[in-house]
């Protein structure tokens, strides 16, 4: 088969070797194609072209045009090593459907979708098999948090007067603190997750990229709002940071999400609305009700997955339950909750200082608690736990909450 392309004055390093390779797409290894064109470097350049990518070349006996006014007419016949180049190359799996179940190393850092050239340098991700990351959530998950995000500087109005009473603005500063204090452990995890996740998972690495956003916005916020009064931050106890470091050890994908979003988070919306309900000024009710909303998606996908992975692998239900357990024994040495928080807690939904006032707020954490674990339990049920079993799960669950 024989085809002819002209350049007319383009010279190959303006742009020539494009429409040269266009046309070479089309013929087989030892079909000609006939160049013609007038550049005044056009067989130089063609020449060192066809010997770096495997194609033969006739000059007509004249390298630059040969004899006579007119323009080169120069030959290359087409060669096998495109053609040897990609004989080892394979799909990553489909661009638009579903992750395959196991993502190759090899695949690197290449799109889904896309044939790799075989050869390249593997990526050293901890997780490569489909069902230890997936939930079929997770597209639609992405989305949501696409578009939602918000910004800080203006999607809450901190000029909003708020005249608090001096002893409950205490009480909202340690509580932000607190927030403060569990937000950055619920930054790091999914940034750690994200580090050693296959790319081909690319919904999953998204949604944690989102989520991982999401808890720096609410860093920002409770900071802000903790420091709005001009005082300083309340405290951290040495209980509630060794409960967090735990979550921060956890070295599989879906035990870290499983405590962190099914138990931690999950536990943390409950007081998010505790929180909003009894906020005392417009800065906090809207903190608190942007970081609800946020949570609320980082939740769904740790049950979505936890449940995905569990109806797969239902034995995976023991590896959950000595997690929890691994966790408590761990803790059981240390205070819990950091008394301040939960004082503060209290005198934020009393209000005041009153007799009456704190007997309501010391029985609406209690109310509190009792929604924290009943929360906990419908979400361990979901998963695949017994009833029974899902109780005794909660119970265990860290005094400090997240």
């Amino acid at each position: 088969m024989r085809a002819t392309t002209d350049l007319d004055g383009l010279g190959l390093d303006q742009g020539g070797h494009l429409l040269i390779g266009h046309a070479l797409a089309g013929l087989r290894p030892g079909d000609e194609l006939t160049v013609t064109g007038h550049h005044p470097a056009l067989g130089t350049h063609l020449a060192a072209w066809c010997r770096d990518n495997g194609h033969r070349f006739d000059d007509g006996g004249g390298v630059d045009g040969g004899p006579g006014p007119g323009p080169a007419k120069l030959v290359i016949t087409k060669g096998a090593a495109d053609e040897q180049r990609w004989a080892g190359a394979s799909r990553a799996g489909t661009a638009n459907g579903p992750p395959r179940a196991r993502a190759d190393p090899r695949w690197g850092l290449a799109a889904r979708g896309a044939l790799v050239e075989a050869g390249g340098p593997p990526i050293g991700a901890e997780w490569t098999e489909r069902e230890h990351v997936w939930a079929d959530i997770a597209p639609r998950l992405y989305a949501a948090a696409a578009a939602s995000q918000w910004d800080p500087a203006t999607a809450v109005d901190w000029s909003a007067a708020a005249d608090v009473p001096p002893p409950v603005e205490r009480a909202v500063v340690q509580i932000m603190t607190y927030l403060v204090e569990n937000e950055q452990a619920a930054l790091i995890i999914p940034a750690r997750l994200l580090s050693q996740l296959h790319p081909h998972f690319r919904e999953v690495m998204q949604l944690l990229a989102s989520q991982a956003a999401d808890e720096a916005r609410h860093v920002e916020v409770f900071s802000r709002r903790g420091m709005a009064s001009g005082g300083p931050l309340g405290t951290s106890s040495a209980g509630g940071r060794a409960s967090l470091q735990t979550l921060l050890g956890e070295p599989d994908f879906t035990t870290a999400s499983f405590l962190l979003s099914v138990l931690g988070e999950g536990t943390f919306l409950d007081l998010l609305r505790f929180v909003h309900e009894h906020a005392p000024d417009p800065v906090t009710a809207d903190v608190t009700r942007l970081a609800l909303r946020d949570e609320a998606r980082h939740v769904a996908f740790g049950v979505a997955h936890t449940a995905h992975l569990t109806r797969a692998d239902p034995s995976y239900l023991g590896t959950l339950r000595l997690a929890v357990e691994r966790r408590h024994a761990a803790l059981a040495d240390t205070a819990g909750l950091n008394a301040e928080v939960f004082d503060a807690l209290v005198l934020l939904a009393a209000g005041s200082w009153q007799p009456a006032a704190i007997g309501r707020g010391w029985q609406a954490v209690q109310e509190l608690r009792r929604r924290m674990d009943e929360g906990r339990r419908r979400r361990l049920a979901f998963v695949g736990f017994p009833d029974d079993e899902a109780a005794a799960l909660s119970a265990l669950h860290t005094r400090n909450f997240m």
